[in-house]
């Protein structure tokens, strides 16, 4: 398969996986209120809320739970982060929020496993 070609089955992987996360969180209450939101500091897969509870959730698609929560690395949740407060100061009602950085693994053959507070500000 060609560079090209594994390139757009990982984006198509990141979608489905997007989507599957989504779904959990709907199903949990969660509103989900922007998908891969994109900011000069970067992108965050998914924003949801419920109440004054804003979820900022990293999806990762891989073959164990474990692996997923290692491939939020340092550098991401800086990134994540700078993005959040990017969206958060967009907010007419930011003053009232409470921001969490969540993780929504996907793992085969398993719903999708919500990691509440994979890290804080």
């Amino acid at each position: 398969m060609t560079g090209a070609g594994k390139r757009h089955r990982a984006y198509r992987r990141g979608h489905s996986a997007e989507y599957f996360a989504a779904l959990a969180l709907m199903l949990k209450g969660f509103r989900i209120v922007a998908r891969r939101h994109r900011t000069k500091q970067g992108e965050i897969d998914l924003i949801a809320r419920r109440g004054d509870l804003v979820l900022i959730v990293e999806v990762k698609a891989r073959p164990t739970l474990e692996q997923a929560m290692e491939a939020v690395t340092g550098t991401a949740m800086r990134r994540i982060e700078a993005a959040a407060d990017l969206w958060l100061v967009r907010q007419p009602d930011y003053a009232n929020l409470s921001l969490r950085f969540d993780l929504v693994a996907i793992v085969p053959w398993r719903w999708p496993v919500h990691v509440p507070a994979i890290f804080t500000a």
